[in-house]
């Protein structure tokens, strides 16, 4: 007769569960919440836990299995854009644990289990916790070597930019793909992520998150007094976007690793430009590279 521990059951598949999630976030080149992520990691024990009670088998239907894992889904991925693509990821993530998980027992470890599609161990609970952190260490410089963009390649340029007696200081990813230019200037248009470029604007002269999806109807209220003609609307082309309008302004100057590369346009992206925070722009081939 197997004796389980709850605390020992919830912890893991709590820790399995946010590692899992944040993993998918992740390889979906999405931001990191970690909170949601936390609590849909929690939502994970706490069904695991509550499986294994006395009168509750029933959870252990696959038809509870999926419905607790598309719960836990969209409470640690639903601040995401794209959860599909992150669902289909995630699912696919925690096949894989399990055939690894199988493996490790095939090749006679006793550390861990799988029960009903619950994960457990009976090692002790302080071990349990010091290999979870022991495995997100692991996966962290694993994914940070996979695709990481740095400075020390290139990648990575810190860019300054001014308007009036304003300025703020990003970092830049190189953008080859990012062919987005001013049709006056022929200069390449910087796109930004929306949050960053707020320390620009006085209150109340910045565009509204919600005005990013029709930015054309925010053109009357933006180019007002000393922003009056800053404001463009850009049309752009993208994976599933045919035809779209980014809402742009024009700066005084702009900055890249130094060296100013005068007056030129400044999108605001709707969406993140990052894949977990590390750069806030996006650039293509400016000449300050």
């Amino acid at each position: 007769m197997t004796v389980i521990y709850l605390d020992t059951l919830f912890l893991l598949n709590s820790c399995m569960d946010y590692l899992l999630l944040l993993c998918s976030a992740r390889l979906a080149g999405e931001q990191l919440h970690r909170f949601r992520m936390a609590a849909g990691g929690v939502l994970g024990g706490l069904y695991a836990a509550a499986a294994v009670l006395p009168g509750m088998e029933f959870l252990l239907h696959p038809v509870c299995k999926i419905g607790s894992a598309v719960l836990m889904v969209l409470v640690g991925l639903g601040a995401s854009r794209r959860l599909l693509r992150q669902g289909v990821i995630f699912f696919a993530l925690s096949c894989a644990f399990g055939g690894g998980v199988l493996a490790i027992g095939l090749l006679g470890g006793q550390g861990l289990s799988i029960g009903g599609g619950l994960v457990y161990s009976g090692m002790d609970v302080k071990i349990v916790l010091l290999s979870a952190a022991g495995c997100y260490v692991l996966f962290a410089l694993a994914l940070s070597r996979v695709g990481r963009h740095t400075a020390g390649n290139g990648d990575l340029v810190p860019i300054q930019i001014k308007v009036f007696d304003k300025e703020i200081h990003l970092t830049a990813l190189i953008d080859t793909g990012n062919t987005l230019s001013d049709p006056l200037s022929g200069k390449q248009v910087v796109v930004a992520d929306t949050h960053r470029l707020v320390d620009l604007f006085k209150q109340g002269e910045g565009p509204r998150r919600e005005e990013l999806s029709a930015p054309d109807r925010a053109l009357g209220r933006l180019n007002t007094g000393r922003w009056r003609g800053r404001f463009r609307l850009l049309p752009y082309r993208a994976i599933g976007v045919e035809c779209g309008m980014l809402l742009a302004v024009r700066v005084d100057s702009l900055l890249v690793n130094g060296k100013d590369e005068g007056s030129v346009l400044v999108a605001f992206s709707p969406t993140p430009v990052s894949d977990g925070g590390g750069y806030g722009a996006l650039i293509g081939a400016i000449s300050g590279k």
